[in-house]
């Protein structure tokens, strides 16, 4: 199904000379990954600390178009520069648990009403980063399948920031949007299991 990580091999050809810099400075592709998970958890905690004011909200796009920045140097700066190693898939994997966990969790404290679609929301996006990790843990490939993966809902998210940071009357229709797109979580876990399970199937045609 289409996705924002669709887009993700043009946003990496934008980064490259970037990435390439940064080793070439001596940064590391788990240095890049702890970064992002070092900025999620601070801007997660500050969500906590400012959750009186909606324009606080304004750090929700500027930071997870920086996480995406990050996330899409590591692999790139890993793969093309011969950096690869098994505690740096661990770290991305794990990582971008965490940085999901850190940051969308405190948007409990935001939503107006209730705070469930924003935990149903959190936990979808743990789920959906769980049946990713499938694909490799069965003998095929770690599959990204959308319609609301890591990138989709970063996208999503930032919007989010970004309408309410401005007006904070855009809350109001935070909680219909949060539940949809907890019920996209599921179709992409349904997704990405399904392709795990005919994987070896086709491989083996």
């Amino acid at each position: 199904m289409p996705s924002v990580y669709d887009f993700k091999p043009a946003f990496q050809r934008m980064l490259r000379p970037l990435a390439n810099g940064l080793v070439a400075s001596g940064i590391t592709p788990n240095q890049l990954t702890l970064a992002a998970v070092v900025g999620s958890l601070a801007v997660g905690a500050a969500a906590g600390a400012l959750a009186g004011s909606h324009r606080w909200l304004l750090l929700l796009p500027a930071w997870l178009l920086a996480r995406m920045t990050l996330n899409a140097m590591d692999g790139m700066a890993a793969r093309e520069h011969h950096m690869s190693t098994r505690l740096g898939g661990a770290l991305n994997e794990v990582g971008d648990v965490v940085s999901d966990a850190a940051l969308y969790l405190p948007l409990a404290a935001v939503v107006p009403g209730s705070p469930w679609p924003a935990v149903a929301f959190a936990l979808g996006a743990v789920l959906t980063e769980f049946c990713g990790v499938l694909g490799p843990a069965l003998g095929g490939p770690r599959r990204y399948d959308g319609p609301m993966g890591k990138s989709d809902r970063a996208a999503l998210v930032g919007m989010l920031g970004l309408a309410a940071g401005v007006d904070a009357r855009a809350l109001a229709w935070w909680p219909t949007v949060l539940w949809v797109a907890s019920a996209l979580t599921v179709l992409t876990c349904w997704n990405r299991v399904v392709r795990v399970v005919r994987e070896p199937a086709r491989s083996g045609a």
